[in-house]
């Protein structure tokens, strides 16, 4: 039985604050998380539910094999740990192997020489590597002295879903945005709105929560090219596209008052194909009205003097402030970096939760209106 075909630990990152709503995720598709450490989250598995957490975790920045434990105090220590992994059952002998090194309260800190050692010693172990093949890429994370070795399995990043071709100014990660809206009371039988849909993110992976539809459904992934390995991903696709719900109405909107913006939100959920599920307008927020009750907003406005100046702000947040306040217990999601926020926008937020967009601090907001009366039969 080779390396992939067996119980394997894996492993997802996600970004600092959103760790919970990751492990929701993994619990949700059946698996049972260990806690978050430095934004890692490891469970037992095969390779087939590798492919499943790239397809279905929407909130996930990686997934990874891990492929060796083992404490290391020394770079002797580190080589010979690397060394002694079967690394002839994971790689070909021509494979392109890439390292990325992390390391965090241990005597091997040194990051450039944790990468040469680690490469040099999957070389002796192999005898020797021609690197005219696929990308394997490796990750070595030390912690208070242990040694995690994990391969990639994601390659690039799973934010990048493969809809968003054209971003527009401060773009909202992909992953961060479903975050929030998992955070939300928002339900698919609930009205969403985006006031500032910018390149259209927000209502996008909100249509993709409504349908059911997988995040990773029109991407490719690294563990695609592992020789090694067995091939699942056309049985995780024909998961994905058996759960998807076609038939249901959503009542997701996104505005904004740039043209060009809405232009290329319309063009976004093409990509991603929801968009018969959501209504892009141009439209400036302080029109903002809706017929209906208990909808929920989740929105990323505009902040930073790269975007607006401060006196402009301020009266943008004032003028939210207001229009989300006439419209009928309604709750708001706003994730910004802009510390006045409440003052201006002219409440006191119910909760507040530290995010970050890349590497940007911010704070999501949260404000509660009164849920919706639960149906008669």
């Amino acid at each position: 039985m080779g390396f992939f075909d067996g119980k394997l630990e894996l492993s997802v990152t996600s970004a600092s604050g959103i760790e919970a709503v990751t492990k929701r995720e993994l619990v949700n598709l059946g698996y049972q998380p260990s806690g978050a450490e430095y934004g890692r989250i490891s469970f037992d598995g095969n390779y087939l539910d590798c492919a499943r957490a790239n397809m279905f975790l929407r909130t996930a920045n990686r997934v990874f094999i891990n492929v060796a434990r083992f404490k290391a105090t020394t770079f002797d220590e580190l080589f010979e740990g690397i060394k002694a992994i079967p690394w002839a059952s994971i790689i070909p002998k021509n494979a392109c192997v890439t390292v990325n090194a992390k390391s965090f309260k241990s005597r091997l800190f040194a990051l450039s020489s944790i990468q040469s050692i680690t490469k040099k010693a999957i070389v002796t172990s192999m005898g020797a590597l021609f690197e005219t093949g696929g990308k394997y890429a490796i990750e070595v994370v030390i912690n208070e002295d242990n040694v995690l070795v994990a391969l990639d399995t994601s390659g690039v990043a799973l934010h990048k879903r493969g809809y968003r071709t054209l971003v527009g100014e401060a773009p909202l990660r992909e992953t961060l945005a479903s975050a929030i809206i998992l955070l939300s009371v928002w339900k698919w039988d609930r009205p969403f709105v985006d006031p500032f849909c910018g390149s259209g993110t927000l209502p996008i992976e909100a249509a993709l929560i409504g349908t059911n539809t997988a995040p990773g459904l029109n991407r490719s992934y690294a563990y695609e090219n592992f020789i090694k390995a067995p091939s699942v991903i056309e049985r995780v696709k024909e998961e994905a596209n058996d759960l998807i719900v076609r038939d249901r109405t959503l009542r997701i909107s996104g505005f904004d008052i740039n043209k060009d913006a809405v232009s290329l939100s319309m063009r976004h959920a093409k990509n991603a194909g929801v968009s018969d599920n959501i209504h892009f307008q141009v439209s400036d927020m302080r029109t903002l009205h809706s017929r209906y009750s208990h909808g929920v907003i989740v929105t990323n406005p505009p902040y930073g003097e790269r975007l607006l100046k401060e006196a402009e702000l301020k009266e943008l947040y004032r003028d939210f402030g207001k229009a989300y306040r006439s419209l009928d217990e309604w709750s708001a999601y706003v994730i910004t970096s802009y510390d006045n926020f409440e003052k201006y926008f002219g409440a006191r937020s119910d909760k507040t939760r530290k995010l970050y967009n890349s590497e940007l601090e911010c704070k999501l907001y949260r404000y509660l209106g009164a849920p919706p009366k639960k149906r008669t039969e």
